[in-house]
């Protein structure tokens, strides 16, 4: 079987436990290892470690970032254990490689009066119940976008959302989204799709995308960080929680994280602030 159809039979099976996101970015990934391959004259079922340390210099001698390249050798390393469970490689080339070490960088974050600048910025009620379930549930923007109508019960709170590997879990949301979200919910829809909590203007499912575009209009009237991203809210969930007393368990479970690990990179963005008040008001900092 040619590597083109074994990375497609590959990414077939990823679909049952990853996101599409994941999907799309192994297949970049795996494709460029096939372009090196196809290059070198290496089939795949030759394909050995020496050959990976190659690609890995070619990487290398891009100018890549370590997390760049490391994203790309954990595509690599899933792909090869499949195929030597599928029985078209003998051993396991990736099983020892090395690759750069990275720095997780600490994720951005808004403070709590940014956020409200943000929200009192949304162009609609559309907009507005957006912003405020991102961070009022603390939720990814795929799983925003995923949200049905039956999925909402605002009169206890709860929104039930599917998250990563397409695992389920229900979201509390708070009473500021929840007022929102009836707001919005409110609005005539026309002919547009009765089930998505949130539409576009034609009607259908707002897409990822669409959520990127209405909140970088929301962050420049705000005047925020232009690095604002759906992301940076569900970020700011997280520290907000966790400078306010609440458990790190507690956060991981309304994270919907599977690894505590995860989650403890807010710890270090929490100890930063408790840092940034002593130095300003101890007398001896």
């Amino acid at each position: 079987m040619k590597t083109a159809k074994w990375i497609d039979r590959f990414l077939e099976r990823l679909t049952q436990s990853s996101s599409e996101h994941t999907v799309r970015a192994y297949r970049v990934d795996l494709n460029e290892l096939a372009a090196f391959l196809t290059e070198e004259k290496i089939s795949l079922a030759a394909m050995n470690r020496r050959h990976l340390r190659a690609f890995l210099a070619r990487l290398k001698t891009r100018g890549l970032k370590a997390s760049s390249i490391a994203r790309r050798m954990a595509a690599v390393r899933s792909f090869c254990r499949f195929l030597v469970r599928e029985g078209a490689l003998k051993a396991d080339p990736a099983g020892a490689l090395r690759t750069p070490r990275t720095q997780r960088p600490l994720p951005l974050h808004l403070g709590e009066q940014e956020i409200e600048k943000l929200i009192d910025a949304a162009q609609n009620s559309r907009d507005r119940a957006i912003l405020e379930t991102l961070y009022g549930g603390g939720l990814r923007v795929s799983e925003l976008v995923g949200l049905d109508r039956d999925d909402l019960d605002l009169r206890g709170g709860i929104a039930r959302v599917r998250g990563k590997g397409k695992r389920e879990r229900l979201a509390p949301l708070g009473g500021s989204a929840v007022r929102t979200l009836k707001a919005w919910l409110k609005e005539p829809r026309g002919d547009g799709d009765p089930r998505p909590v949130f539409l576009n203007r034609r009607g259908t499912r707002l897409s990822s995308r669409g959520v990127a575009r209405l909140l970088e209009t929301a962050v420049l009237q705000a005047g925020l960080d232009p690095r604002t991203s759906p992301h940076t809210l569900r970020h700011s969930f997280a520290t907000h929680l966790l400078d306010r007393g609440a458990d790190l368990r507690e956060v991981q479970e309304l994270l919907g994280h599977q690894n505590i690990a995860t989650t403890q990179i807010y710890t270090h963005i929490s100890l930063e602030r408790l840092k940034q008040v002593y130095e300003s008001a101890h007398p001896r900092a």
